[in-house]
């Protein structure tokens, strides 16, 4: 024991357990009147979204919700799925948030594997959800209590699936005085579930300390003003939306909700509210730069947005230039609560011509400023590659923002963190100024005549061309070479282009052996988040590669 142990011990006075639900206790207090939530005809301040977060943490304890209960939510993105985000961590339960896509066993095995003992659900859902409840009962005999939304900006059918219905179950109770997060940190704060593309999914547990340090670190390292308005076009199902509602809790921004991710819809909002933030995978993008012109027509405020779930292809950065939005690359995984990277721009690329800006902004980067540490390491020996854009391995993280591991997956917890690190499963390289450039899935490398061929370095040359929207390249079988290139691709809307002018395009780029030997136009499969499913493509292909 040192001099400085001596009568300085941590109390209530110096040390509060790190939680994102302070962001929100700030905003009100010292925000109260500004905009927090704008959803069609609704408006809610801070003051207003403070006590319905309050009010609906009341009516969740009075369920008997406590520190570890399993909250889950069939929601899109609307006021009820902020203010979940909001109300549940204050009382020490954990959110799981439900990918509106995923069909009705998928939904009731995660809501057994995480117990969930309430369920809130949009009307929308209910078909899907009335399967995905009854599985739950007949086959795991857990019955969640059911919470109907009934939201405004909705107008189709859809019946109640319970007794309780949200706005009703707010009314019937005063609200709690504070929104407070737990005395521990490490607390599980939510349960998200990988994509399951082979067996079922993991369930990511993530904790009040790394949601905390994940919020501040959006804002810092993307910059982000006071005040921020901030539209949400990534799902709030998906890593809790990166963490951003507790960022612009933290900031006393406004979130400006959408149902639905449609390319007029965006544009009209972004007018409407003078959107100046979004985020969303590549496809949203695209979708923005192909566009009409005159959707963007009154426009006039600087817009800025992230874009993750997949590396940009080069030619959609160029995009995001061409019509003048502004783009920040940043890169990580639901066991690292979404972004936990950055492709920090320097002031020196200015000078660089606007493709090699584009090749600097589209590599993943470095790690965020409240994260440990991100490199490159060679998995076996766990050494790290040298700086030299070239020798490849795999990308590593460790630090705050890290998951606490996977629900009820001992074996793959231990696996995921060999070695004292977080290994993502991404094969790259590190470049001489120490970012980080993915260059592939390690699943996703295609093996040909012993050759090892990135996808993602073939899908780039794919998107040059100008009548490609969206392509993937995946391994096919192939009887002299093992595995060969099969792309698949889907064309611009009015563009024309045939497989052999495509396989010419990649010629000029790539080299032979890199060069696609098929090119199949259809359409393309995606998650809810915009992201490539390649597992279904390679299923297609009958790839050696779709065994995982």
């Amino acid at each position: 024991m040192s001099i400085y142990d001596e009568s300085l011990d941590r109390n209530a006075a110096n040390y509060v357990a790190l939680s994102p639900v302070s962001f929100v206790e700030r905003s009100a207090e010292v925000y109260g009147d500004l905009p927090a939530v704008v959803h069609g005809s609704r408006r809610y301040s801070w003051r207003e979204t403070h006590e319905r977060s309050a009010r609906l943490a009341a009516a969740l304890r009075s369920l008997g919700v406590k520190r570890g209960t399993t909250v889950s939510a069939m929601l899109t993105n609307t006021p009820e799925m902020i203010e979940v985000h909001y109300a549940v961590p204050a009382l020490g339960a954990v959110i799981h948030t439900l990918n509106t896509r995923l069909d009705a066993p998928l939904l009731a095995w995660q809501m057994q594997h995480c117990e969930a003992a309430v369920l809130l659900t949009e009307r929308e859902f209910a078909p899907l959800m009335a399967r995905a409840l009854h599985i739950l009962r007949t086959e795991h005999r857990r019955t969640p209590v059911v919470i109907d939304v009934c939201d405004t900006e909705y107008t189709g059918p859809g019946e109640r699936l319970g007794t309780l219905e949200y706005e009703a179950l707010l009314a019937a109770h005063a609200p709690l005085a504070r929104l407070e997060g737990p005395p521990d940190e490490w607390d599980a704060i939510a349960v998200s579930y990988t994509s399951g593309t082979t067996g079922n999914p993991k369930g990511v547990v993530t904790h009040h300390r790394g949601a905390y340090l994940n919020a501040v670190s959006n804002a810092l390292c993307w910059s982000m003003p006071q005040f921020p308005r901030y539209l949400w076009t990534l799902p709030l199902f998906h890593c809790n939306g990166w963490c951003f509602p507790w960022t612009v809790a933290l900031l006393g921004g406004t979130q400006v909700c959408l149902r639905k991710v449609e390319a007029r819809a965006i544009l009209e909002a972004m007018r409407l509210h003078g959107v100046d933030h979004y985020c969303g995978a590549p496809v949203v993008h695209n979708m923005l730069i192909n566009a009409d012109p005159a959707w963007r027509a009154g426009l006039t405020q600087r817009v800025r947005a992230l874009v993750a779930g997949a590396a940009p292809p080069v030619a959609m950065i160029e995009g995001m230039q061409r019509i003048g939005f502004d783009l920040t690359h940043v890169y990580g995984l639901t066991e690292t609560y979404g972004p936990a990277a950055v492709a920090a721009k320097r002031a020196t690329w200015s000078g660089a011509s606007a493709a090699e800006q584009a090749r600097l902004n589209s590599r993943q980067g470095v790690r965020y400023v409240l994260q440990e540490s991100m490199t490159v390491l060679e998995p076996q020996t766990m050494r790290p590659v040298p700086a030299n854009g070239a020798a490849l391995g795999e990308v590593m993280f460790r630090g705050n923002i890290v998951m606490k591991g996977y629900l009820k997956n001992a074996q793959a917890t231990a696996e995921a963190f060999a070695g004292g690190w977080f290994h993502s499963g991404d094969l790259g390289v590190l470049e001489p100024d120490h970012y980080v450039k993915i260059r592939d899935r390690s699943k996703d490398v295609i093996i040909s005549g012993g050759e090892n061929i990135s996808s993602l370095e073939v899908e780039d040359a794919l998107y040059r061309h100008p009548a490609v929207m969206a392509c993937a390249v995946v391994a096919r079988p192939d009887p002299s070479w093992g595995e060969s290139p099969l792309a698949y691709v889907e064309l611009r809307s009015g563009a024309a282009a045939s497989a052999e002018e495509l396989i010419a395009h990649c010629r000029g780029l790539l080299a032979h052996y890199k060069v696609p030997r098929e090119v199949r136009f259809e359409e393309i499969p995606k998650t809810a988040t915009g992201k490539i499913q390649k597992f279904v493509l390679r299923e297609r292909a009958r790839s050696a590669s779709a065994i995982e």
